[in-house]
């Protein structure tokens, strides 16, 4: 007999129960919810990783302007999630999930909007285009299969755990706000003492969820929808940079504002010396003109807001 046979033939009766019980482990973890989001979601957690945005995000590269509006863009989108998390509060494939005391994030969003917008903040702001449909997503989902909200609060809430920590920091040292955490209260979770016990805890009900196979895959798709929803966000960006292009073309806009000298342009000063500086136009004060727009303010702000979300995934 070969000792490979021996190996896998010649095991004792407690052997053989160890090991299925190992493989039954195995196939039980691989059935837990929290499992099966991970690895059903992996290829849009690569998609959104690769993006330009969300790397220059990393590095600090956003306007404190374009934070203000992205504040908005969340405001709108925990404003349904809660709202339809307290009407399934009670609901057996939701109700073990609800944290409002430790998670709910739409006081603190207020505060943020208080401090970057003034007291008559709910008169100057609106949603954009791509977060309306992610909002009326959320509450189909809640009105109707309110057992497919727990994709919509495990993706955003253990995100605002993980990777939102870090891009509070970013914000703080970029945009220059308060150490003492006004403008980024959305990030701050009093309630909540140690972040990676919560966590353990928050997949451990998800897992314990009374829920069919079939229902756990249509979480996974609804969690895919969900990322769907924040990619729309970086096409709304590529069409504002077609935008950007088509205005400069039509509006005319000057070169140079007739203050200071035009030569300290960086569009000039590399063109001093190939003798085509009559007649062009400006790209960088073109920019700045087009982006002081409201619509494209909007939806720049959405595609920081909704980065934020899916840069969270990274840290989890």
């Amino acid at each position: 007999m070969s000792a490979e046979l021996e190996t896998s033939e010649g095991l004792d009766e407690s052997e053989k129960k160890s090991s299925g019980a190992s493989g039954k482990e195995n196939h039980t973890r691989m059935a837990d919810l929290s499992e099966l989001l991970k690895e059903g979601t992996k290829e849009a957690h690569d998609r959104a990783e690769n993006t330009q945005f969300v790397k220059d995000f990393l590095k600090g590269n956003i306007r404190k302007e374009l934070f203000k509006l992205a504040t908005t863009a969340l405001y709108f989108t925990y404003s349904a999630l809660e709202e339809e998390m307290d009407r399934n509060k009670d609901h057996p494939a939701f109700a073990p999930l609800y944290f409002p005391m430790e998670l709910h994030r739409k006081a603190a969003l207020t505060k943020d909007m208080e401090y970057f917008y003034g007291g008559d903040w709910e008169e100057q702001v609106q949603c954009s285009e791509a977060t309306r449909k992610y909002v009326e997503q959320i509450h189909y989902v809640g009105q109707n299969e309110p057992e497919l909200l727990v994709a919509h609060a495990y993706t955003r809430y253990m995100g605002d755990l993980s990777g939102g920590q870090v891009l509070k920091k970013v914000a703080q040292r970029a945009l220059k706000l308060p150490s003492t955490g006004e403008g980024t209260q959305f990030y701050l979770f009093e309630n909540v003492d140690n972040a990676q016990q919560f966590k353990q805890l928050y997949r451990a009900r998800m897992n314990a969820l009374d829920l069919d196979m079939r229902t756990k895959e249509r979480i996974v798709e609804e969690a895919n929808r969900a990322f769907e929803y924040n990619m729309q966000i970086f096409n709304e960006l590529d069409q504002a940079g077609s935008l950007l292009a088509k205005d400069t073309l039509e509006d005319g806009l000057p070169m140079h504002d007739g203050k200071g000298d035009v030569r300290k342009c960086p569009y000039y000063a590399a063109k001093q010396d190939k003798g085509i500086l009559e007649g062009s136009s400006c790209p960088f004060r073109t920019a700045l003109a087009v982006l002081s727009r409201p619509t494209l303010q909007f939806i720049l702000a959405t595609s920081v807001a909704l980065a934020a979300g899916l840069l969270a995934w990274y840290y989890m």
